[in-house]
């Protein structure tokens, strides 16, 4: 069916194409060499598998034949965007060495591994002379990069510029199901490293174009590997992508702030080693290509304003090459906020390149489809003047005719303005470097501060990661710091010697900016729909003091580098023969106890002081002082005492918990972050589904402790049912077919949920003493089941949180769960989620006893008074004694009387958390209306039977940001065993008290 499909579109194609003189046929500035022959098979296939002659432009309507060049048919078996096939990585690699082998033109190098292994390419195209000299073309970027190296001399950047070449670096298949870019950019290196049309010469001479065809390695092959099996089972339906990278789907694109996946890394790495100019990603998602590089409003803050103008300039330029060809569907601007740095393209915007993204229409495959677009997708608007079709036949060839096409117009334009662009990418290094004076601020200086050093190191990591230069003063400096609001007066600081310094006079100044900067989104901002996270500021979600100066005198201290983070802690001073480790909210502190699994360890309970040193309850007491203590307190970046003799305080052993995370197959990315962050402090786990728990009647004979981690907008009803069951099975595991599936977790049906027995299961694991562990949805599920008695998700009305950085207090500070913070602590916030609790059990249609009414009912007298009967003396009634949004309503005898639904006291929920005042909650992003979330719980420990059950309704572990929040886990699992409430000193009757 579908070949006659195909058959119909081409001849439709020829009778078109031959009716009229085409828009794309008067374009003269990408004429082909005449003298060159063409690959009429491979140009026939091109035709044949592209469905509407509108979808392809001069560009692309034929291929050049070379007779030592191999074509992508060389390793593909057809053209680039044939129907039904996808190649795995290595296959996209195999053809790019095929490629590198026959033409000068082209180089391959290996840039990095994924977390799985894979190998990660980049692939170089330019003439052999620039590919030659590509080293030397390094170091004069490089300087242009940099211009202290120059000292600042403009006339040695002018001649830098016109000896320089400009790198332009395209990224494909960073998500996994947006699967053309692979081969479209097989195809587009070929056409530049083969065709001599004057265009294409002019651009491998005055630039080098750098590819990596496949981004997200591990999540392409398993892709493959589910279309394969999918065209082997055509008349069934097929899994899900459940699986892109080894811990993120879709989230891989929001890593460019905590820079924790290896992809990341790689392409940050890759990008500043080229000193490359534009970092331009391909996407898959909107018909038929959005230029995203103009974007809407509001832009990220700080940017260098010339790169909103380069943005301008070659969205738009691109966008009218494209409608030159008459392509339909071809746009910019659109709604997409440019605000947040967390996106791939934006390590460019961040390291002062140009960030640019194109959305392809895709199918998810090769298969050609017919689609249905929505009236928003079709609609005419200013911005969109020659709309998508709103029905229209797809295929993968048509997605590579519009990103090859778009590419070659836009690299073309590059190169016939390579001076220009060079000449910005210099400015806009010496302003990064003159920011101090220019615009400001001068530094970030975090003070020391023993209790903070570990989460210090952490973020000190990332900027490393992020290549900004860190210094450490080398006496003490004092400065003035502005005050905290407008109009307040600016105070003195002196910073002691050891004090951390980030310079803003350094290239890479802007992303240190960005990140250690506070963010506000405008409640009434144009923007009603952010893309993303509002807020992110790195010292409210590492929990770490860092001052923003814009005085510049701090420039003239004497400082030393900072070359390895970790060594500013790991210490262990003292004598002894015992080893104290004090709680301060470490990231690494339960991972030291499976890093000494065999040694005895206590946690204390209350603070004590010992050998001069004071130790917040927690903190974990070692017996023992050998050398691998020692040892393992350097490799986790923690400071330890040496004590003369035990302290004396309440302490409890603590062995190392038996930890399960428990997964959906609905989805599977957030609770990867969860995954990542225990793997990076090499706490073991094990993995296991709901299907497992399903099959499993004695989960706590295995495990301590099981970890829930957020599914993402589910419901409990899914989590319970899974995915319908009239469909067919879909498996999720090796084959012969599908290769790399199943190497994290597999299952012969991915459909099956957890199902009621599995839910009775868990119940009996937190009734036999288990620790379970929820997060947002998951916690809304425990609720939903019973499984938390007493707790209920406040309705959050018109209050506004998007991604937003929000203020909150410990309300169980004694609580083993609160063990190493202060009064407060930030959080992320993705919609304001928080709890309300209660001393009794909610019924559905019914209520939670609450106050008869929140004040005084209508009467005589004033708000402050009481109302009082006629015709008879007035009698006072029980007071009502008031609790506070984060607290349950106290019950009276008469509400306790013959109560079936009453909870016993050792059973009630427990607010570890709240959120602030509506004054003080918000810290960064946007918060509107937040006063019907203000004070309400945000982490609650309820109780089942012998167990606990934690509920975050913020996640504490979120893309690698939130390190600040991670100990609130780990010091539940550390003390999974002594989160029983405590029984309350029995209250006094009336009489004694009086």
């Amino acid at each position: 069916m579908r070949h006659v499909r195909l058959a119909l579109v081409s001849s439709i194609w020829i009778l078109a194409s031959t009716a009229s003189i085409h828009p794309q046929a008067l374009n003269t500035n990408f004429a082909r060499d005449p003298q060159q022959p063409v690959d009429q098979e491979y140009t026939d296939h091109i035709h044949k598998y592209t469905t509407d002659p509108s979808f392809l432009s001069p560009l692309v309507d034929y291929l050049p034949a070379s007779k030592a060049v191999p074509t992508p048919t060389k390793t593909l078996g057809d053209v680039s965007g044939a129907p039904d096939m996808l190649p795995y990585a290595e296959d996209v690699y195999k053809y790019f060495r095929l490629l590198a082998t026959a033409s000068p033109r082209v180089k391959v190098v290996t840039i990095g591994h994924s977390e799985e292994g894979r190998e990660m390419i980049a692939v170089a195209i330019a003439d052999a002379d620039l590919l030659k000299n590509a080293d030397a073309n390094k170091q004069r970027l490089a300087q242009l990069s940099d211009p202290r190296t120059i000292n600042f001399d403009d006339a040695k950047a002018r001649t830098l510029i016109d000896q320089s070449y400009p790198v332009y670096y395209i990224t494909g298949t960073i998500h996994s199901v947006e699967t053309g870019a692979p081969t479209a950019l097989m195809e587009l290196a070929y056409r530049l490293a083969v065709d001599d049309s004057p265009y294409i010469k002019y651009i491998r001479s005055h630039m080098i174009v750098l590819i990596t065809p496949v981004v997200e390695v591990d999540g392409r092959d398993r892709m493959v590997d589910i279309y394969r099996w999918h065209k082997a089972h055509p008349n069934e339906q097929w899994p899900h992508l459940l699986y892109w990278g080894h811990y993120v789907a879709h989230d891989n694109n929001r890593d460019a702030m905590g820079m924790t996946l290896d992809l990341t890394r790689n392409v940050l790495d890759t990008y500043l080693d080229w000193h490359a100019q534009v970092l331009h990603d391909l996407h898959e998602s909107v018909p038929f290509l959005y230029d995203n590089t103009v974007g809407d409003g509001p832009y990220n803050a700080w940017v260098d304003p010339l790169l909103a103008d380069e943005w301008a300039e070659l969205g738009w330029n691109n966008v009218a090459q494209m409608q030159g060809f008459g392509m339909p569907g071809v746009f910019t601007h659109g709604d997409f906020d440019t605000w947040s740095p967390g996106y791939l393209m934006f390590l460019a915007a961040m390291h002062n390149g140009i960030s640019r993204l194109y959305e392809t229409f895709g199918n998810g495959g090769a298969d050609t489809e017919k689609r249905i677009l929505t009236p928003e997708e079709y609609s005419r608007t200013w911005y969109r003047l020659n709309p998508p079709l709103p029905i229209v036949i797809w295929s993968q060839r048509d997605n590579n005719n519009y990103e090859q096409s778009a590419l070659l117009t836009t690299i073309s334009y590059f190169a016939q303005h390579s001076h220009h662009f060079l000449e910005n990418y210099y400015i806009k290094s010496k302003r990064s470097i003159q920011k101090p004076t220019l615009e400001g601020p001068a530094a970030y200086v975090i003070p020391p501060n023993e209790a903070a050093t570990n989460r210090e190191v952490e973020l000190l990591k990332v900027l490393k990661r992020q290549h900004v230069e860190i210094q450490q003063l080398s006496d003490a400096v004092t400065a003035d710091v502005a005050g905290e609001k407008r109009g307040d007066k600016s105070k003195q600081e002196t910073f002691p010697a050891g004090s951390v310094v980030i310079r803003m006079d350094q290239p890479y100044s802007r992303i240190a900016d960005a990140l250690l900067d506070r963010q506000f989104w405008a409640p009434d901002d144009p923007q009603k729909h952010p893309y993303d996270d509002t807020g992110w500021s790195f010292p409210h979600l590492f929990n770490v003091k860092v001052v923003r100066l814009t005085d510049a005198a701090i420039l003239k201290a004497s400082m030393k580098p900072v070359d390895d983070p970790a060594a500013l802690a790991g210490k262990l001073d003292g004598t002894g023969s015992l080893v104290a480790v004090n709680n301060t909210g470490q990231v690494s502190l339960l991972s030291l106890i499976y890093k000494l699994k065999d040694t005895k360890i206590q946690a204390a309970e209350k603070p004590f002081d010992a050998d001069g040193k004071h130790f917040a309850a927690g903190s974990i007491i070692i017996n023992s002082a050998e050398d691998k203590v020692a040892g393992a307190l350097h490799d986790l970046a923690l400071d330890g005492a040496k004590l003369s003799a035990a302290p004396a305080v309440a302490a409890h052993d603590v062995a190392a918990p038996r930890i399960a995370f428990m997964h959906t197959w609905l989805a599977t990315q957030t609770e990867g972050w969860w995954r990542y962050a225990f793997d990076n402090v090499n706490i073991p786990f094990d993995y296991m589904s709901t299907q497992t728990v399903a099959n499993e009647d004695d989960l706590r004979s295995k495990y301590d402790v099981i970890i829930f981690a957020p599914v993402g907008r589910s419901s409990s009803l899914d989590i319970i049912n899974g995915l319908p069951m009239w469909n067919n099975p879909m498996p999720w595991k090796k084959s012969d077919i599908t290769p790399n599936l199943g190497s994290i977790d597999s299952t012969d049906d991915i459909r099956p949920g957890l199902g009621y027995e599995g839910l009775e299961h868990l119940r009996k694991f937190v009734e036999q003493g288990g620790l379970l562990i929820t997060c947002e949805d998951t916690a809304q599920f425990a609720i939903d089941t019973g499984l938390a008695p007493g707790v209920s998700v406040v309705p959050r009305a018109d209050a506004r949180v998007v991604g937003s950085v929000l203020n909150t207090v410990f309300v169980a500070k004694d609580n083993p769960i609160s063990s190493g913070y202060g009064a407060n602590l930030p959080v992320v916030s993705a919609n304001g989620m928080a709890f309300n609790i209660s001393n009794t059990l909610g019924r559905a249609g019914g209520r939670m006893l609450m106050d008869p009414y929140a004040e005084r009912p209508t009467g005589r007298g004033s708000l402050e008074e009481n109302d009082e009967p006629l015709g008879r003396k007035a009698v006072e009634g029980e007071a009502l004694e008031k609790t506070q949004p984060w607290e349950a309503k106290k019950l009276n005898e008469e509400q306790v009387r013959d109560n079936f639904s009453v909870i016993p006291e050792q059973q009630r929920p427990e607010v570890i958390l709240r959120f602030a005042d509506n004054k003080a909650l918000l810290l960064d992003g946007l918060l509107d209306k937040g006063g019907t979330i203000a004070e309400h719980a945000v982490v609650v420990n309820a109780h089942l039977g012998q167990g606990s059950v934690l509920l975050f309704g913020n996640n504490p572990i979120y893309r690698g940001e939130t390190i600040g929040d991670y100990a609130l886990v780990f010091n539940a699992i550390l003390n999974h065993d002594h989160l029983a409430r405590q029984a309350a000193a029995p209250e006094a009757k009336k009489e004694d008290k009086k």
